[in-house]
C-alpha cells in the first residue's frame, strides 16, 4: 500500500525533481508551452482558454482595415516583418494567402511565434529567425503585400529599410511611431529617450531626417520586443510619407493616427503602386 501511494504521488507531481527542471511534469497541454516562454505580450483568442499576454492582437483593427483596403489576399504572397508572437499572422492565415514569410529577429519572440503557430494551426506561414535587412538583400522575391507593424521606429537605418522593402513590395502597410516636434516638443515626457541628435541621411537620392533615441534599459525586460541596437532612429512624419512617394508608391493613405499616444505620435500608412 505504501508503494502504491508513493507511485500515485509521483504521477501526480507538477514540479520536476531537483536537477531536472528542463522537464515538464504536468499533463501535456498547450498552456505548458506558453508557460515555458516568459515575456508574452499577446493574448490568445478567448475560445482557446489560454493565458499568455494581455494585448488582443489577434483582433487588431489596424490589420483588418488594411486588408479591407487591399482586397482579398487569397492566393497572394505576403511578407510580415516582426510578427512578434504570430497574432497578426493568425489574421492573415485565416484569409488563405498562398504564403506568409514572417521574419523575426528577436529569439524569444521567434520561439513564441512557433508556439502560436502550433496552437493556432498557421498552415500558410513560415517563420524565419534573422535580420530582415539581410533577407531583403539576399532575396529577389516580390511580395503582393508587406506588413511591418511596430518595426520602422526600431531601426538603426529606417530610411534604408524602407528603400529595400519597397523593392520587394507592391503594397506596404506600416504602423509606426514618428517624430514631430509640433505634437511632441522637447518638454514632453515622451521626448525624454531622445538624445537631441539629429542626422540627415540620403536615401535613394532624397534627404531624410533621423532623430536619435535610446531604449533606456527597457531591453532588459523579458517582454522587450524592440530593435537590435540601443541607438535607433525615428523618422519625421513628413519624411516617411515623402520617401514612400519617392520610392514609387503612388497611392498613400494614412489610415489612423494617434498624435497623443503614450509611446509617442504614431500612425498607420497603407501605400501601394497602382501603375
Amino acid at each position: 500500500m505504501r508503494l502504491l501511494a508513493k507511485l500515485k504521488g509521483l504521477f501526480a507531481a507538477t514540479e520536476a525533481p531537483e536537477g531536472f527542471s528542463q522537464y515538464e511534469m504536468r499533463l501535456p497541454q498547450h498552456q505548458n508551452a506558453i508557460d515555458a516562454l516568459p515575456g508574452w505580450n499577446s493574448s490568445f483568442p478567448q475560445e482557446f482558454n489560454l493565458t499568455a499576454g494581455t494585448i488582443p492582437l489577434f483582433a487588431d483593427g489596424r490589420i483588418f482595415k488594411v486588408l479591407d483596403a487591399f482586397g482579398s489576399i487569397e492566393g497572394k504572397n505576403i511578407l510580415e516583418v516582426g510578427p512578434l508572437e504570430g497574432m497578426h499572422t493568425y489574421i492573415l492565415n485565416q484569409r488563405n494567402p498562398a504564403s506568409i514569410d514572417a521574419i523575426e529577429a528577436n529569439k524569444q519572440c521567434f520561439m513564441r511565434c512557433l508556439v502560436t503557430k502550433e496552437i493556432l494551426k498557421l498552415d500558410r506561414a513560415a517563420f524565419y529567425l534573422g535580420d530582415i535587412q539581410n533577407w531583403l538583400q539576399a532575396s529577389d522575391r516580390i511580395y503582393d503585400l508587406t506588413l511591418a507593424s511596430g518595426v520602422l521606429y526600431h531601426m538603426p537605418d529606417p530610411g534604408e529599410f524602407l528603400r529595400r522593402l519597397s523593392a520587394r513590395s507592391q503594397s506596404l502597410f506600416l504602423w509606426t511611431h514618428y517624430y514631430d516636434e509640433r505634437v511632441m516638443p522637447k518638454a514632453d515626457v515622451r521626448h525624454t529617450p531622445f538624445s537631441g541628435n539629429m542626422d540627415v541621411r540620403t536615401i535613394a537620392g532624397m534627404d531624410v531626417r533621423y532623430f536619435e533615441r535610446s531604449y533606456q534599459f527597457a531591453n532588459m525586460s523579458a517582454s522587450f520586443c524592440g530593435g537590435m541596437n540601443d541607438r535607433h532612429y525615428w523618422m519625421h512624419r513628413e519624411d516617411i510619407l515623402k520617401l514612400l512617394a519617392h520610392l514609387g508608391y503612388d497611392d498613400i493613405v494614412v489610415q489612423d493616427e494617434e498624435p497623443l499616444h503614450t509611446g509617442g505620435p504614431c500612425f498607420s500608412v497603407f501605400a501601394r503602386r497602382t501603375v
